[in-house]
């Protein structure tokens, strides 16, 4: 299956170029430091290759030297960084109760970012909005001097592998969007890359390709939100996000989970969402879309229904994090999203559940590592930004 952050064309010079470049640029990524020296040890390339890459990326604003590396004997090295100063990319979520747009920097550094609470109504009149927005954003003092290598736009739901096309994004109400092509409709917009794709696919690999020190051998983000999903990456130079035939992979929320159950948004019966998504809990509380539905559980803890709603909530997120690791084993599951303000009430369950049966089938104690990320106002968007790096760095 392509990769879209792997140069796909061999044979010749150009492709060489190009995948030099994005091995050297993914070392310094993730071992910062490195001397020119240590970076030909651990690729395998040339030093001649290295001086030569390296100059040009330096040159060219991706690249930046630090302080000389003590040596024994010999010409001490530089250490050598990502820039972050002088380009940055934005990345933006459409998601179901409204706008996140944010420009990070080459280290991940959110520079600027914008929120809005407005939930979008027609794809032209979302397209128009998150223009305006866009160019807002760009207008803040902390870009001024920086060229911006693109934008990337995450959606909530399915985008097909062969083409950006929104396929169905059932919480909205859009299928077969061409989202990017409305949003080029607009003006005052920047060239570079542009990208579309899901919004766990991105927000995975956003945690995947800024993570802090070298990243696991693989991630699985769980996005608990309005509706339930999830992005995988797994890679080293070239991080692979797995799409499937028809774009479903990570679709977890319309897994079936309770056969004969309730209706889903989607059309199908007993679906995860039915039991643990923003919208099922939002419509067995009677909470109003625009009310807090943190604020709605709060007032109501007491209640012995609500208490048994959540509980059941939380072992339904549990299940479909066990049905990850038995289906996709990755190194470290990472969970997001807006019901994580929910805390302890939802997350306590949820682990315990996991906890409780990770370890049935191999019968031992290895523990998978657990993230959980409190705020994930701006993950998703963030990601979108680490997509437009990751293809940018192959189109230097």
């Amino acid at each position: 299956m392509p990769n879209s952050f792997t140069p796909q064309v061999a044979g010749d010079l150009n492709y060489l170029k190009s995948l030099n470049r994005s091995t050297i640029l993914s070392t310094v990524r993730r071992s910062p430091g490195l001397s020119r020296a240590d970076i030909a040890l651990q690729t395998g390339l040339t030093k001649a290759t290295v001086g030569s890459v390296v100059q040009a990326l330096s040159e060219g604003g991706w690249l930046r030297e630090g302080e000389l590396h003590a040596r024994g004997g010999g010409r001490p090295g530089r250490a050598l960084y990502l820039d972050g100063d002088r380009h940055y990319m934005l990345g933006a979520e459409v998601g179901v109760k409204g706008l996140r747009l944010v420009a990070c920097n080459l280290v991940g550094e959110i520079l600027a970012s914008l929120h809005q609470e407005v939930s979008p109504t027609t794809p032209e009149a979302t397209a128009t909005r998150l223009a305006q927005l866009l160019v807002q954003l760009r207008q803040d003092p902390a870009l001024a001097g920086r060229s911006c290598l693109g934008l990337g736009v995450s959606v909530p739901g399915p985008v097909s592998p062969s083409a950006p096309i929104l396929r169905l994004a059932p919480n909205l109400g859009w299928e077969d969007v061409d989202f990017l092509a409305l949003l080029r409709e607009q003006p005052d917009l920047p060239g570079g890359v542009w990208l579309l794709d899901n919004e766990a696919n991105a927000a995975a690999f956003g945690e995947f390709y800024f993570f802090d020190g070298v990243p696991p051998e693989s991630i699985a983000y769980i996005s608990a939100d309005i509706g339930i999903g999830c992005g995988v990456v797994s890679g080293e130079h070239f991080p692979v996000v797995p799409r499937g035939y028809q774009g479903l992979v990570g679709e977890i929320g319309h897994t079936v989970i309770q056969p004969g159950g309730a209706f889903c948004h989607c059309g199908n019966r007993g679906c995860a969402e039915t039991l643990v998504s923003g919208w099922a809990l939002r419509e067995a509380l009677n909470v109003e879309p625009e009310a807090s539905l943190s604020a709605a559980v709060q007032a109501r803890a007491d209640e012995e229904a609500v208490q048994t709603l959540i509980q059941r909530a939380g072992e339904a997120l549990g299940l479909l994090m066990l049905n990850l690791h038995h289906t996709l084993n990755p190194s470290m599951l990472i969970l997001g999203g807006s019901l994580m303000r929910l805390e302890a009430r939802l997350i306590e369950p949820a682990l315990a559940y996991f906890h409780d049966h990770q370890n049935d089938l191999l019968r031992n104690s290895q523990s998978v590592p657990i993230k959980i990320i409190e705020d994930s106002t701006f993950t998703a968007a963030r990601g979108a930004a680490a997509q437009v790096m990751a293809r940018a760095a192959i189109e230097v």
